[in-house]
């Protein structure tokens, strides 16, 4: 699925290679809401599953996993759009941090259309940073470099991903959208996340999805 939606591997790479410098400028996502405010349906923390009417390839079988939602719009991150699995070193070199004692890979998928300059890092709630988003106690992200060299240093999450990008709704925007049955809904599932086939994903997420095809 990746192949069909973001080409070529040359292009996926070129892709890749400009989003990393922005890395070092990022922060936690859309915040125009007040954190505390009350969350409205469907609540942060649930999958979002693209109907398969969507046939933007932005959005085509996504599943998208919800890290806010209030009365000022909704964020999310794709979790079934790979890119790579990339050196965790390659990454922080990127920003300018040559931490040569950071180990191992991390996948690097497509979190999303909006600001892909932008880079987050999604992860089990065992970790957590005074820049952390809490999510729903199973799940949380962090957007900076430091998630990533904790992890080069394994102080970091147990599970874990990179994204580019987000998904974003404005004000009632992902209401409609729901309402219009463009988008279905299922609790949030770590396997899912993080663990399963990514190709496998959105027909995984359908089986448990909250409301009828």
């Amino acid at each position: 699925m990746a192949k069909a939606i973001f080409g070529h591997a040359v292009v996926a790479g070129l892709c890749l290679a400009a989003a990393i410098l922005g890395l070092a400028a990022v922060d936690p996502g859309p915040s125009a809401s007040d954190p505390d405010a009350p969350s409205v349906d469907p609540p942060r923390g649930q999958l979002l599953i693209a109907s398969a009417r969507i046939q933007d390839p932005r959005f085509y079988h996504a599943v998208v996993l919800l890290l806010r939602h209030d009365k000022a719009g909704a964020f999310g991150i794709v979790v079934n759009h790979p890119l790579a699995e990339e050196p965790v070193a390659a990454l922080l070199a990127a920003t300018g941090d040559d931490d040569k004692s950071v180990e191992g890979t991390i996948p690097v998928l497509v979190g999303g259309p909006v600001q892909p300059e932008r880079g987050f890092v999604v992860h089990s709630a065992d970790y957590h940073r005074g820049d952390t988003l809490a999510v729903d106690g199973k799940v949380a992200m962090t957007a900076s470099k430091e998630a990533l060299r904790d992890i080069g240093h394994h102080q970091g999450p147990q599970k874990y991903f990179f994204a580019f990008g987000y998904a974003g709704w404005g004000p009632g925007q992902l209401e409609g959208e729901i309402a219009r049955r463009d988008w279905f809904t299922a609790p949030e599932d770590a396997v899912l996340v993080f663990d399963d086939d990514r190709a496998q994903v959105w027909d995984h997420a359908l089986a448990r999805r909250g409301q009828d095809l």
